[in-house]
């Protein structure tokens, strides 16, 4: 089975070659993206191998079909950039639905740690022997109220940390999980009440921008936001208008709406064209990292194994419900049917 592996990166490859080294599996790895105009490189080859910012529209599903492709394998847990309608009946989809969500989990906590207690500015300022600390007060954690919107596994471990913080969680979910020990509420009550709130739902057309006008003016005001889950989640316009006014106090993120073009690549020798995302790197009481959370030396050993377990339990004509993506999909049957 021959696979056309897109969006490579270094850090990407070594597990990969590990884990298909005694399979029957043969990997070509291609830096770019898979698009409408790359998905041409995927001719001769059985699946793609995708990650987060690779582009699956109708066009290019369609084309992949034409060309062959059987399988899509994902990196990731989430895939709403892949047009599953195009897919189905055409072509399987499968992701790794945990690869590591301590590590995703953690990371929203330290950018909640670090954009609170201005750790970003002070580094930068220490790094000059400038050791004012005018500016850098932040505020206890210990006793204020967290709002997780979305909890699925991250979610659930984010809310622990929290409380291993001292801090209240109320929780919001489409489908809430009774067995979670959670206190679930409405969102006009969670954006009323939570001196922060974190995103951990996915993006689907009910989530986009769960994050707008309506819901920044329900919110206490200073609120932190923290979003370690799709960019697409907060209308951008309305968090750069909320920091301006002040009613959103700070927020650390680990993605954004148009990240596509501009994340995992080096544009330090460019001007970037995305105004919006210059003006929040610009601000002072915001953090953005390149995307990022899920990187752990345990979360790249997962996302490997299970993407390498998915293809070969395809090839291999086995049934794999828990993993694979189909649209209209009833549990009690079996996906390729």
């Amino acid at each position: 089975m021959k696979i056309a592996f897109f969006d490579a990166k270094s850090y990407d490859i070594p597990g990969f070659n590990n884990c298909v080294k005694d399979t029957d599996l043969e990997i070509k790895y291609f830096e770019t993206r898979l698009n409408e105009d790359t998905v041409s490189l995927a001719a001769g080859f059985d699946a793609v191998c995708v990650f987060v910012n690779d582009v699956l529209n109708k066009k290019v599903v369609d084309e992949l079909y034409k060309l062959g492709v059987k399988v899509i394998a994902l990196r990731c847990a989430g895939f709403n950039n892949v047009d599953t309608r195009a897919c189905y009946g055409k072509i399987h989809v499968f992701r790794v639905p945990a690869y590591s969500p301590y590590a995703v989990a953690e990371h929203a906590m330290a950018l909640l740690l670090c954009v609170n207690r201005k750790i970003h500015k002070a580094y930068n300022r220490t790094r000059e022997f400038n050791f004012n600390l005018t500016g850098l007060s932040g505020f206890d954690l210990h006793g204020k109220t967290v709002g997780v919107i979305g909890t699925g596994k991250i979610g659930r471990i984010f809310a622990d940390i929290c409380k291993g913080f001292g801090m209240e969680v109320l929780a919001y979910d489409k489908f809430p999980n009774p067995a979670s020990g959670l206190h679930y509420v409405e969102l006009p009550e969670l954006f009323a009440k939570a001196d922060v709130i974190s995103l951990h739902c996915p993006l689907t057309d009910e989530t986009r921008y769960i994050i707008n006008d309506d819901s920044v003016e329900q919110m206490k005001k200073g609120v932190v936001i923290i979003n370690t889950s799709r960019g697409g989640l907060i209308d951008t316009e309305s968090l750069v208008n909320g920091l301006k006014v002040q009613i959103i106090g700070a927020a650390g993120l680990d993605v954004y709406e148009e990240e596509g073009d501009l994340f995992y690549e080096d544009n330090s020798g460019e001007i970037v064209q995305d105004d919006k995302l210059v003006r929040l790197i610009g601000m002072p009481n915001v953090i953005v990292t390149s995307h990022q959370a899920f990187l752990t030396n345990e979360a790249l050993d997962n996302i490997a194994h299970t993407t390498v377990d998915n293809l070969q339990k395809f090839a291999n004509d086995e049934p794999n419900p828990d993993n694979e993506v189909c649209y209209h999909y009833d549990r009690k049957d079996d996906c390729r049917k």
